[in-house]
């Protein structure tokens, strides 16, 4: 009898194991390059999850490995569930879906929107930091076109809600106020002891924007021209980590050739893992096709730079705001899925120089914009004091997340 009973429960067993197998979804990604792939993120429609595996509303999923480890993974605001799969060289590696109980993930990537900095919206993950300047700042008529970015090491957790915090500290602020009326020299080291333009072990802000187009900003051209975007007018977080960063950013209009009603729509994610941005931007009431750069300030004249328009990537090695070296070197650069059409150095004339806040110039690289398109690439930077430490290592990052980009991993299921 008792043998019996062991039957029956392991029929039993069988059965569940057998519709709990039902109840998974085989995930294979593909990776078409002879480079390997770590880390990169995937992505999955949730509509074909929940059709999939017949979830309900309520029902919770887990992302599991080869091993049946689970998988960190976020559900984004466009409905897809993105985790990061790593695929060998010309490989395949498999994931699971399933319903189940998921651990707690960290957050790697987020960002926040300062209205107390001047409207800054800023956004970081485990590898590097970055910042668009809102309009607080244009109504002090500040000049900040581009993008700015904040250095990172020494840690893979957020940082930047701590710089902001001691920067903006008030008590600190009204100290400093009150020493530099009897005591420059501790109001002076105060102040060192609370800015985040300085380096108190885990990154900082030595990166010089201006009226420039900064770390990767696109811009509409008239022939030669750039038609400078200023600050954002609108921002909304779409999506705030754990593994992803994404925010809407709507733009005053802009006067493109005599018409005064081009808006800028740009939607930026940056994603745990990676260097680089993806922005999506699109131009609504533009008439015609132009000419759309994506640039990288340029600060002296013969700076390391690299414009490849067959490859499909621009870097510059950016000297920082401390020219002793001490600050060390930032790389720059931008990457394309598309074709581009041109990738040059352009120096600015002495008097355009002195309008763009003594920058040199910029490397560019120049597509073709459809109106009702949307123009898509990839931007961001990395520190020598951090992993990447020499100009020919983030030229080869850059080369090779061209190809990536051009040929992205393929999800079957």
């Amino acid at each position: 009898m008792k043998k019996i009973l062991i039957l029956v429960a392991a029929v039993l067993m069988g059965v569940a194991s057998c519709a709990d197998s039902k109840q998974a979804m085989t995930v294979t990604v593909t990776n078409p390059l002879a480079l390997e792939r770590t880390g990169e993120m995937v992505e999955v429609p949730m509509s074909d999850v929940v059709a999939k595996l017949k979830l309900a509303d309520t029902a919770q999923i887990v992302v599991l490995d080869a091993d049946g480890q689970q998988v960190p993974y976020q559900v984004t605001y466009d409905e897809k569930v993105i985790f990061p799969a790593t695929v060998k060289a010309n490989g395949t590696a498999t994931y699971t879906i399933q319903p189940g109980a998921p651990e707690a993930f960290n957050v790697v990537a987020c960002g926040k929107y300062y209205p107390e900095r001047l409207d800054d919206l800023a956004w970081e993950n485990d590898l590097v930091g970055f910042r668009a300047y809102g309009p607080a700042l244009q109504a002090r008529n500040e000049r900040g076109f581009g993008y700015d970015l904040f250095t990172k090491y020494n840690t893979t957790e957020p940082i930047l809600e701590a710089l902001y915090a001691e920067e903006l500290n008030p008590e600190k602020r009204a100290k400093i106020a009150e020493l530099k009326k009897t005591d420059p020299k501790a109001a002076t080291e105060l102040q060192r002891a609370i800015s985040y333009h300085v380096d108190h072990g885990y990154g900082m802000d030595c990166y010089a924007v201006g009226p420039t187009l900064g770390c990767g900003t696109s811009a509409l051209m008239e022939g030669d021209t750039i038609v400078y975007p200023y600050c954002y007018r609108t921002q909304e977080i779409l999506d705030n980590g754990p593994l992803r960063f994404t925010v809407k950013l709507e733009f005053n209009p802009l006067v493109v050739r005599g018409d005064s009603g081009v808006v800028e729509t740009r939607v930026i994610s940056l994603d745990a893992g990676s260097y680089l941005n993806k922005a999506v931007i699109s131009y609504t009431n533009l008439k015609e096709t132009m000419p759309v750069a994506t640039g990288l300030v340029l600060r002296e004249p013969d700076g390391v730079t690299m414009a490849d328009a067959a490859n499909g990537y621009i870097t510059y090695v950016d000297p920082t705001t401390d020219r002793s070296g001490g600050n060390g070197k930032i790389f720059v650069g931008a990457t394309f899925p598309a074709q581009v059409k041109d990738a040059k150095v352009v120096l600015f004339q002495e008097k355009e120089k002195k309008e763009r806040g003594g920058a040199d110039g910029h490397v560019l690289a120049v597509s073709e914009y459809e109106p009702g398109s949307e123009y898509t690439y990839y931007w961001g930077s990395a520190w020598d004091k951090a992993a990447i430490k020499t100009a020919e290592a983030w030229n080869e990052y850059m080369s090779q997340y061209a190809q990536k980009v051009r040929t992205p991993l393929t999800v079957a299921y």
